[in-house]
């Protein structure tokens, strides 16, 4: 695993926290007692003692013993997470009290608020019962070694002019079985709770592990496709820092956009039942917006905003369309609605068998995208939601062929006006925009190159000894 060193400890902190958290013996005990007391566990949290292999209650209580202990042993390292160390270990009490039933750790989500004071390589010991997002659906108990990602530009970035307090770029220090996956997240949402909070305070981005699967995949497609990149583009791919720095600004205006523009529904859709295709195009306005911004930073004279915009454009058209199930795929299908795009308005080619890109103009291209999705947005407005719906359908359908069998391809005389929009959604087909000739040919070449990113820290990209 990925082991990385903090900066010296701010304001008279412990210096040990500076040591690698991983190789502590505390640590080990601590993943060693989650890692036995997962399997049993059902999807909901709560633990099956009748399974073939589980614990007997006293064991299971002995194994929380463990990680109780080793939270109180590494807890004294990290003073800032004190009354967060404090409450989860009370939580982890109760579960155990109770028998062991769904298990329910508001109180400890409450106490953990580690955007209240950002530093660059700060360490956090995070725990809880929880499904990791693009990984594993259940929700295991899991444990994970964080750092924070915030140099003074980003800092001073957030201050002036991507306001986004809740923010945090971090990296892998270690982490138990449900991030050995294609996880890259660390959200609230996740975790086993008796309620949802009024608000969170936090999220958390893997900018480490967004950096090493893009150089793995890019460099692979560049190599597939023949693909000529500038030399600062190529500069990416062979430097994880710089290309860590590059996610953790485009996750952060990323983020920031779902809450702005001219936003004709719920900017996150919490709740809501809607078409896989609006979810894409939301997910790539915001792609779109970190894009635009970052060539105004690059104007500024930033490094990190051509950064910014180079890996968007390779991972949207390279990795989005054929990483996971094709189902629902809504990051596919962005990856695939850029690559249209930027084909259509000639931006780039696929002739002879390689690809080439004229640069200069996919960034005009790409940004007048954005512009189009940003009007049809403002337009859903003064719509009705399935009016709405089917004017953001025509606008992908325009780029992408639809499936021959699609029902909403044929337009509104083919639906069930008389039901309400969300029972309409039971009409759209799992792979409504199937992928094209070239991303079937692409996928197959990539396939296992994307696999091999499962699991992948910034340690699994560092250049091997001679």
């Amino acid at each position: 695993m990925t082991e990385i060193l903090a900066p010296v400890a701010p304001d008279g902190e412990s210096g040990a926290a500076e040591e690698s958290l991983s190789a502590r013996p505390a640590w080990r005990a601590l993943k060693a007692a989650v890692e036995a007391l997962r399997p049993a566990q059902r999807a909901d949290g709560s633990i099956d003692f009748a399974a073939d292999g589980a614990p007997t209650p006293a064991e299971a209580g002995r194994l929380v013993d463990r990680v109780i202990a080793a939270v109180r042993d590494l807890s004294p390292l990290l003073p800032h997470d004190a009354a967060y160390h404090a409450a989860l270990t009370a939580d982890l009490r109760r579960w155990a009290d109770e028998g062991f039933g769904v298990p329910d750790f508001l109180d400890s989500l409450l106490a953990f608020r580690p955007a209240e004071r950002r530093e660059d390589g700060r360490a956090h010991l995070v725990v809880f019962p929880m499904y990791t997002q693009n990984g594993n659906p259940d929700r295991n108990l899991e444990a994970v070694l964080v750092r924070l990602v915030w140099p003074d530009w980003l800092a001073e970035l957030e201050r002036t002019r991507f306001d986004n307090p809740m923010f945090l770029g971090i990296t892998f220090e270690d982490f138990t079985a449900g991030y050995d996956t294609n996880s890259a997240v660390l959200f609230p949402e996740t975790v086993a709770v008796r309620e949802v909070p009024e608000r969170f305070t936090w999220g958390g981005i893997f900018c480490d592990r967004e950096a090493a699967r893009f150089r793995r995949v890019a460099a692979a497609a560049r190599d597939v496709t023949g693909l000529l990149l500038p030399e600062d583009a190529e500069g990416l791919l062979t430097d994880q820092r710089r290309c860590q720095e590059t996610f953790v600004l485009w996750d952060m205006i990323h983020d920031r956009t779902h809450s702005h523009g001219d936003l004709p529904f719920d900017p996150f859709m919490i709740k809501q039942r809607q078409p896989f295709w609006m979810y894409g195009l939301e997910e790539l306005r915001c792609d779109l917006t970190a894009f635009h911004e970052a060539g105004r930073l690059a104007a500024d004279g930033l490094p990190q905003g051509r950064d910014v915009q180079y890996a968007v454009l390779l991972d949207r058209i390279f990795r989005f369309p054929v990483t996971g199930a094709r189902v629902r795929n809504y990051d596919g299908l962005g990856g695939q609605l850029l690559f249209a795009y930027l084909h259509r308005h000639d931006a780039l080619r696929w002739t002879d068998n390689r690809l080439s890109v004229d640069w200069d103009r996919a960034r005009e291209v790409t940004v007048a995208l954005r512009g189009e999705i940003e009007d049809l947005y403002r337009r859903g407005i003064d719509r009705p939601k399935l009016v709405h719906w089917l004017k953001a359908y025509e606008f992908v359908a325009g780029y992408l062929a639809p499936h021959p069998g699609s029902t909403w391809a044929k337009g509104p005389d083919a639906l069930d006006l008389a039901l309400p929009p969300r029972k309409l959604v039971d009409d759209v087909l799992p792979d409504e925009f199937p992928l094209s000739l070239f991303y079937e040919a692409l996928g197959k070449k990539l396939r296992k190159v994307v696999e091999s990113t499962r699991g992948i820290t910034a340690a699994d990209t560092a250049p091997r000894a001679a």
